[in-house]
């Protein structure tokens, strides 16, 4: 194996962050799924997924390094719905991309966000995610992707 193959430093982060949406992608259809690209991405959502059951999904990706302290996703851009997804991609160099997969909002309430993101009344408005050790242990716990896709309709 090339040593080098996992030094995601010397990627910047536009690099990475289409790296990680490739990564998503192929990873979406190795469980089966139809991955669908817009040619503009003016709506915030980098791809759609219509499950084996045809049921279609919005995702949103975005990727991390273990120094980052924040991720967020504009509030105008990424609805709280039952058909939206986060992705994320975790990279640390020398290890292979983690991704987690995050459901928008609660699976008992389609209203009520996922506890993980936090509600920011900036300009622009955003939902928010600390990265800490807390944000990582529920990640690990209950966002693992392939988990997550198992458990879409």
């Amino acid at each position: 194996m090339n040593p080098d193959k996992h030094t995601w430093s010397r990627l910047n982060r536009l690099q990475l962050g289409k790296y990680a949406e490739y990564l998503v992608k192929m990873e979406f259809a190795l469980c089966g799924c139809d991955v669908f690209t817009a040619e503009v991405d003016d709506h915030g959502i980098d791809f759609v997924i219509r499950t084996r059951s045809g049921n279609h999904y919005d995702v949103q990706v975005k990727s991390f390094r273990p120094e980052t302290g924040y991720v967020f996703l504009q509030k105008a851009k990424f609805r709280i719905h039952p058909s939206t997804l986060l992705a994320l991609v975790r990279f640390v160099d020398g290890e292979a991309p983690t991704i987690y997969l995050v459901r928008s909002c609660s699976e008992s309430d389609a209203s009520c966000p996922n506890p993980i993101f936090k509600g920011r009344d900036y300009d622009p408005p955003e939902w928010g995610m600390t990265i800490s050790k807390k944000t990582l242990a529920y990640l690990a716990q209950g966002c693992s992707f392939h988990s997550v896709v198992g458990s879409l309709a």
